[in-house]
Parts: C-alpha cells; sequence; structure tokens
C-alpha cells in the first residue's frame, strides 16, 4: 500500500496593515508608495536618531501628512544598515504615526561609520536651506494649479504665501511703486533690476 503524502501548510508572514494593489501602486493602510524602498517596516520598530538636531513644529508634520495622504509616499524613510537609526525621515515618521499608519517604506543605506552618518542626518536638512525660489516661475505654477482647480494647500504653502507670489508681497519691499496711467504698478526685482508691471 502507497503512502498518501502530506504537505505541509506554509506559514503565513505577519501582517503588517492593509495591503492592495491599485493600478499597479502598492497601497499600505490606504495609503499609495510611489517611493523605492526595501521593506515596510513596523512603526513601533522605527529608531529616530537620539543625537537628530532638527525638531519639528505640528504645523510642519500636519502639513506632510496631509501631503502623504493625497500624494502618497513619494520619498521614504532612511535607515543606517550601521546603527539603526534613521538618517533621513523623521518628519516622515511623525507623520504617518499622526495619520494612524501602521508600516513606513524604509531605505537601507551603508554608512562607512558614525561620523559620515551624522554628517549625512545634518546635511540633509541644512541642504534645503540654500535653495531660492523663483518668484514668477512659482506665481506661474501656482496660476496653473488654480486654473486646473487644483487646491493649493497641497503645495504647503501658506494662504499669505500664495497671496505674495500671484500678487506681489504687500508693502512693496524692495519694489518701486509708479502709477503707470493703469492704476497698475511696477516692482523691481531686487536680484535682477527687472521691472515687472502688475
Amino acid at each position: 500500500m502507497a503512502k498518501k503524502k502530506t504537505t505541509k501548510k506554509a506559514k503565513k508572514p505577519k501582517a503588517v496593515g492593509t495591503a492592495s494593489l491599485e493600478t499597479g501602486v502598492l497601497t499600505m493602510d490606504g495609503v499609495k508608495i510611489h517611493c523605492v524602498h526595501d521593506e515596510l517596516v513596523e512603526i513601533d520598530r522605527m529608531m529616530p536618531n537620539p543625537r537628530n538636531p532638527n525638531t519639528h513644529p505640528d504645523k510642519q508634520v500636519e502639513k506632510l501628512a496631509k501631503l502623504i495622504k493625497v500624494h502618497g509616499w513619494r520619498l521614504g524613510i532612511t535607515v543606517s544598515k550601521r546603527s539603526g537609526f534613521i538618517v533621513s525621515g523623521h518628519c516622515r515618521l511623525l507623520a504617518a504615526k499622526m495619520l494612524g499608519l501602521t508600516v513606513v517604506p524604509v531605505d537601507y543605506q551603508e554608512f562607512d561609520n558614525e561620523a559620515a552618518e551624522w554628517a549625512v542626518l545634518i546635511s540633509d536638512n541644512v541642504i534645503a536651506e540654500f535653495n531660492v525660489i523663483n518668484g514668477l516661475a512659482m506665481a506661474e505654477l501656482i496660476n496653473e494649479l488654480d486654473t486646473v482647480n487644483y487646491p493649493l494647500e497641497l503645495t504647503a504653502l501658506e494662504p499669505e504665501q500664495i497671496e505674495d507670489y500671484i500678487v506681489g508681497p504687500t508693502g512693496d519691499p524692495g519694489g518701486t511703486e509708479e502709477p503707470n496711467g493703469s492704476g497698475a504698478k511696477e516692482i523691481t526685482c531686487p536680484e535682477c533690476g527687472h521691472v515687472f508691471k502688475k
């Protein structure tokens, strides 16, 4: 009599969140994940770097949480393979917690030593402080978004900033108010000297 083969059931991996594929995009806890990542990690397993010098006010975390909820994850959280600490993405972690997410997309990276890890931790935030916004290009983008009725709060700009880009700053700092026959005024760019008519 032939022995009956028995098959062992494979152990089911521990479920984290609720995942589904919508049009080829992974969705976890109702939030799309567009970014490259190595693993989806339970939020409770994440280790913020105790040496992180950056603080994130509630307003910043709320804005980022709204952006993640609407746009999905566009950038994951970078974790050091060396220490296991977050190197980039502390605010994204706080936003995920605010949204009640159970997992976050993590990108694990190698660092030669502790000093290199700290340098990246610092530079990740500092480098953005060097950007210079082209006000005219920003105004064009905002106007185009407004034309298609896209919610401007999803740019993370404050209403006053949006107004400044569209109509110019109030108080006319650096600009010159000169009537030009139509009641409009001229604004002179303090960087290039070009005169713009409003």
